[in-house]
């Protein structure tokens, strides 16, 4: 049996999550309160939703309690995963539970990343069910929605797209007219994992380079190749993330690749447990696009 724990990223958040997690360990959370200068408690269990839900907000929070509720998995059980992954905000907290860097490192990392995301041009994000990721693509270019792009790969007909509100206003029903069962927007403030993250990205990547990263000591998978972390290519592949797309499809066929896996979703929310259930119950692993772009 091969145990792997997988991360949520932003839009796992809900007020009300963390608060049992907070009493186990109120060290850590002092800690990651003075270094964020505002109460992840108080956010937590009072709200509003509009501020959880706020980028600057979200990702420092979703981070502290994914990686608190995987201290919480291993001090029950006593089970160390064999593998690691994340969903986006997510691959920053297997990196932290892998050994890259410790707890509030890579809370200053994230915080630095929220910030910097929230400073992007406007743009916004729309699913895209009932077509792959070519037949996205296509219709895409067809509709000279060249502002457009694909962000995320959930499923192999689930797809995120990524661009400014209005482009993804045009495009929408050319991809509807090419078989899209639904185009729904995203409660998103930007366009992540697109271009429009071009000039934040390069900003992080200047960040990054004031950290050495520690050596894995547990194999963790980049959302850009679907593969595991390299010690010598952390820094490029996380700035590149922020304007790939996140391969997730490929990310669970390496999971699932695996023997006898049993992958567990940790942190706030099911949503990537329910991805892998379904990506398993079409027959992965199915294979997705070596590269996304």
């Amino acid at each position: 049996m091969t145990l792997i724990h997988i991360f949520p990223g932003q839009g796992a958040q809900r007020v009300g999550m963390g608060s049992e997690l907070f009493a186990r360990f109120p060290h850590l959370v002092t800690q990651a309160e003075s270094q964020l200068g505002w109460s992840i408690r108080e956010l937590c269990a009072q709200g509003p939703a509009e501020k959880l839900s706020d980028t600057r907000f979200t990702q420092p929070t979703v981070y502290v309690v994914s990686a608190l509720s995987y201290l919480a998995h291993v001090r029950d059980s006593g089970e160390v995963p064999a593998l690691f992954a994340g969903h986006s905000l997510g691959e920053y907290t297997a990196l932290f539970v892998g050994g890259a860097y410790d707890f509030l490192t890579g809370l200053e990392i994230v915080a630095e990343r929220a910030r910097l995301m929230a400073e992007a041009p406007p743009g916004a994000m729309a699913a895209v069910i009932g077509l792959g990721y070519e037949a996205v693509r296509t219709a895409l270019l067809e509709a000279g929605g060249n502002d457009v792009t694909p962000a995320n790969l959930n499923l192999a007909d689930q797809i995120v797209i990524a661009g400014r509100p209005e482009a993804l206003d045009h495009v929408a029903p050319a991809l509807k007219a090419a078989g899209a069962t639904t185009v729904t927007r995203l409660q998103v403030s930007g366009a992540f994992h697109s271009s429009l993250m071009a000039e934040p990205a390069e900003r992080f990547r200047a960040f990054l380079d004031g950290y050495r990263f520690d050596r894995l000591r547990i194999t963790t998978l980049s959302n850009v190749t679907a593969a595991p972390h390299e010690q010598e290519t952390l820094h490029e592949l996380l700035g590149r993330q922020m304007v790939e797309p996140v391969n997730w499809v490929g990310c669970m066929d390496y999971m699932l690749g695996q023997p006898d896996p049993e992958i567990v979703d940790v942190g706030p929310g099911s949503v990537l447990a329910r991805l892998v259930e379904r990506h398993r119950a079409a027959g992965a692993p199915v294979g997705g696009p070596e590269r996304l772009r």
